[in-house]
C-alpha cells in the first residue's frame, strides 16, 4: 500500500473515531464553578466574581437580584459574541449568565455550560470562552441533568421536550416596528419604566450580524405566575441551583422583535423536569402564556 493511501486511511479512521466520540459526549446545562463556605457575604462573593470575570477577558454587562438569596451576573466575551453573530438566532446566546446562590449556608457560584449552549443554539465551539470561565470561576462539576444530552439530542431542530413542544428556531415573533431604532428605544424605555413588572438587566448590540441585532436581558419581578420567583421555586429544587437560567432574552433583529418560546427555554435549561408532580411542568402550565404576555407589553404590543 502506498504511503499516501495509508495516511488517507489513518485520517479517515481518526475522523470516524473523533465523530463517534463527539456523538457520545453528554452535555449538561450548568457548571458549578465553586462553593464558598467561608464567612464571605453575598456582596463580597459577587464582587469577587465580577473581578475574576473581568480579569479573564469578560465584560460584565448586567447584574440582577431576582430574590434575596440569588444574584445573577451577565457577561460578554469576544469569542462568544463572534459565534453568536454567525449562527441563525445565535445572538440569543451572546451573553453568558453566572449565578451566585445562597443555599444551606454556602454560596454556589455557577454558570451556563458554554459547551451545552453552543450545541443547543447551533454556535461554533466555544473553547476560549470555556477556558476563560474555568480560569475565572473554576469547574467543580457539570449539573442540571442526570445523564445529560448527546449532541444529536440537543442541537437545533432536534431538541424539544415532548411532542408538540417547540424547537430552538420556532421563535416567538413578538412585534414588528418601522425600524431597528424604534424597536430598541421602545423596549429600553418600557424596561426602564418596569412595564409589566419587567426590568432591564442588560442591553447588548451584537457586532458582525447581517442585520442590526440588539439583545435585551430582562428580569420579571412579578410574584405571580411566570415571575422569576414563581418559576424557579417551583421547577428548581435540586442540590445545585440553575438560577443562571435567568434573565430572559428579547432580541431585536432588524425591525423585528423575537424571543425564544418560553416552553423551549424552560425545558432546555431544565431537561430532566418531570411532566407531572409538584415540581413538574404541569405546576407551571400557565407560566409560558404569562411570560409571552409580559414580552408583548414590554415591546409595546397591546394584544
Amino acid at each position: 500500500m502506498r504511503k499516501t493511501q495509508w495516511l488517507g486511511l489513518c485520517m479517515a479512521a481518526g475522523l470516524v473515531v473523533s465523530t463517534g466520540v463527539m456523538a457520545a459526549v453528554r452535555y449538561k446545562p450548568f457548571i458549578l464553578g465553586h462553593e464558598v463556605s467561608t464567612p464571605l457575604s453575598m456582596s463580597q462573593t459577587v464582587a469577587a466574581t465580577r473581578a475574576a470575570l473581568t480579569a479573564n477577558g469578560f465584560t460584565v454587562v448586567g447584574q440582577y437580584v431576582p430574590f434575596a438569596r440569588a444574584t445573577i451576573l451577565c457577561a460578554t466575551y469576544p469569542e462568544l459574541l463572534n459565534a453568536a453573530a454567525h449562527a441563525k438566532n445565535g445572538s440569543f446566546g451572546a451573553v453568558e449568565r453566572i449565578s451566585v446562590t445562597k443555599l444551606h449556608g454556602k454560596l454556589q457560584v455557577s454558570y451556563v455550560n458554554p459547551d451545552y449552549l453552543a450545541v443547543a443554539y447551533g454556535l461554533s465551539p466555544l473553547l476560549r470562552t470555556d477556558a476563560a470561565l474555568k480560569a475565572a470561576l473554576g469547574a467543580e462539576k457539570p449539573f442540571g441533568s442526570h445523564r445529560g444530552l448527546t449532541r444529536d439530542e440537543l442541537k437545533p431542530g432536534s431538541y424539544h421536550y415532548a411532542l408538540f413542544m417547540p424547537y430552538f428556531n420556532n421563535v416567538y415573533r413578538v412585534r414588528k416596528f418601522p425600524d431597528h431604532a424604534a424597536a430598541v428605544n421602545t423596549i429600553r424605555t418600557n424596561l426602564m419604566k418596569n412595564v409589566a413588572t419587567a426590568s432591564l438587566v442588560y442591553e447588548v448590540t451584537v457586532p458582525g450580524t447581517k442585520k442590526p441585532t440588539t439583545v435585551f436581558g430582562l428580569g420579571i419581578k412579578s410574584k405571580g405566575i411566570g415571575g422569576d420567583h414563581h418559576m424557579l421555586h417551583l421547577i428548581d429544587q435540586h442540590r445545585y441551583r440553575g438560577y443562571a437560567y435567568l434573565p430572559y432574552e428579547m432580541m431585536v433583529v432588524g425591525r423585528r422583535v423575537i424571543a425564544l418560546r418560553p416552553r423551549y427555554r424552560i425545558a432546555v435549561n431544565f431537561p430532566d423536569t418531570a411532566m407531572m408532580g409538584s415540581h413538574g411542568f404541569m405546576g407551571i402550565i400557565r407560566a409560558p402564556a404569562a411570560i409571552r404576555k409580559i414580552l408583548r407589553e414590554v415591546a409595546g404590543r397591546k394584544r
